[in-house]
């Protein structure tokens, strides 16, 4: 399965269960809103209840202070009663709909409350137009309890009706609180899978795809090493393409160091030999000028003799700088670590190179495991390069050495005539000097030995160095 395949069905789990998530409290809040509003319209048929039965009671109330009284002052609650509670009756209708419990006994108390105001009509009536036999009706009403059966029926109704409501609201209530539990417990649970399913996917991605990207990293760094490996990709995505790009340069890197060590070893044998062969005449042209000078020294005129002198001069910087060339091709061929006091190196080639009238200043330099050969090689041509460029009066020749971890760093200093900073990078290059072509001691070829054994040691060197203020070469060397 491809990198972006597992990324988008991890993405997919991730977004499905938050649509479940939200389907779900979609679904609830719909139970919710729903016995919201339940219980809201519930507290309004609970009011408008009161508001129906406590203005029959204040009707009643006036019509008894009435009877007892005669001060028509009391029907004034009772009239505004006729108008009020047919209106409230007909609100709680509409609240409470049709072919319910509630509604049948809603009609009832309509027609009780009805039944009342008839009555209580007819002994107003009476009262007011017909003394003589309002006694006589109030007696046989009173006898009978019309007027209190009939308001005892009415609150036993509102009482009933108030109740089913109570009982319906309490029903809703639990229903309305067992949404949101559910609500919570559901978002919980979606929550945590949410997290869970991202953090494993996410998690699982990761070490799949640092475990490979570690292993090319390490292919990479062993490329850069010399080792030149293959990464193992058994899967089919976007990082496979990767690894097979590394293999396949791994594979090329390890054909041409194979093919460009052959020739460089090739070349090296070339250049000895040729180096070699060129020795014999040298030495011949050497020699033929030397007879010439002993036989017939008395036939050669001066002009003669001075261009005999400038031969064997050439002839000698040729050697050297055939020599130095056989150093240079010596460069590839490998020696075994050994331990080094590095200090006895230093005076052992400073005793072989330095003037006795140069200062040399030798510090605490640390004891190496490494190749003995390519160490003093670089120790001896740094010394002796400064040397050759240090005027012998108060001169003064520096080797120190500071440890960064685990990293020394040499230090070979001269109060010499110093380099001009355009040179700094130029004079480790070969056969590059400072120095006329015509001197013998300057080939040239010395500071590209130190840079090329530097470099094959995956070490650094820089100069530090004005005209006219001495020079400073400092190099880099790990322990073996």
């Amino acid at each position: 399965m491809k990198l972006s395949t597992q990324i988008f069905v991890a993405f997919t789990l991730v977004i499905l269960l938050s649509v479940a998530d939200s389907y779900t409290n979609y679904l609830l809040s719909k139970k919710v809103q729903l016995n919201s509003q339940f219980l809201a319209r519930s507290e309004e048929i609970i009011r408008n209840s009161n508001k129906t039965h406590k203005s029959i009671i204040e009707m009643q109330s006036a019509f008894r202070g009435f009877l007892l009284t005669e001060d028509y002052t009391f029907l004034d609650s009772y009239f505004i009663g006729l108008k009020k509670v047919p209106l409230l009756i007909k609100e709680q209708e509409i609240r409470i709909g049709t072919k319910n419990e509630q509604r049948a006994i809603l009609d009832s108390i309509g027609k009780l409350h009805s039944d009342w105001v008839r009555y209580s009509k007819e002994l107003i009536k009476s009262r007011k137009e017909y003394p003589s036999s309002y006694m006589n009706l109030f007696n046989t009403s009173l006898k009978r309890h019309v007027g209190k059966n009939i308001n005892d029926a009415i609150s036993e109704k509102f009482n009933r009706f108030d109740k089913i409501e109570y009982k319906r609201r309490k029903h809703h209530t639990e229903m309305l609180l067992t949404s949101l539990k559910y609500a919570h417990t559901f978002s919980f649970i979606f929550l945590t899978l949410t997290v869970i399913v991202g953090l494993l996917s996410t998690m699982f991605i990761m070490y799949i795809t640092n475990k490979r990207i570690t292993a090319m990293v390490r292919l990479a760094e062993n490329i850069s090493k010399g080792n030149f490996t293959m990464v193992k990709d058994t899967r089919n995505d976007e990082l496979t393409a990767l690894s097979k790009s590394l293999n396949r340069m791994s594979g090329k890197l390890d054909k041409n160091i194979h093919e460009l060590k052959n020739r460089n070893a090739e070349l090296n044998k070339f250049a000895y030999a040729v180096s070699h062969d060129l020795k014999a005449p040298i030495r011949g042209i050497h020699n033929v000028v030397s007879w010439i000078e002993e036989d017939h020294n008395e036939e050669l005129s001066p002009e003669i003799k001075r261009y005999l002198k400038i031969i064997p001069q050439k002839t000698r910087r040729m050697e050297a700088l055939i020599n130095g060339l056989l150093d240079y091709a010596r460069l590839n061929i490998k020696a075994p670590s050994e331990n080094i006091d590095t200090n006895a190196l230093v005076h052992e080639i400073a005793d072989s190179l330095v003037p006795r009238n140069f200062k040399l200043e030798i510090g605490n330099l640390p004891d190496l495991f490494t190749e003995r050969i390519k160490l003093e090689q670089v120790f001896a041509n740094l010394i002796s390069n400064a040397v050759k460029y240090t005027p012998q009066e108060d001169a003064v020749i520096q080797v120190s050495c500071v440890t960064f971890g685990g990293v020394h760093e040499f230090s070979v200093k001269d109060n010499g005539i110093g380099i001009a900073v355009e040179y700094h990078e130029k004079i480790f290059e070969i056969f590059q000097t400072l120095r006329e072509q015509n001197e013998q001691e300057s080939t040239g070829v010395g500071l590209a030995i130190v840079k090329k054994i530097i470099d094959d040691q995956q070490e650094s060197i820089i100069v530090k160095s004005k005209l006219g203020e001495g020079a400073e070469f400092i190099f880099t060397w790990r322990n073996n």
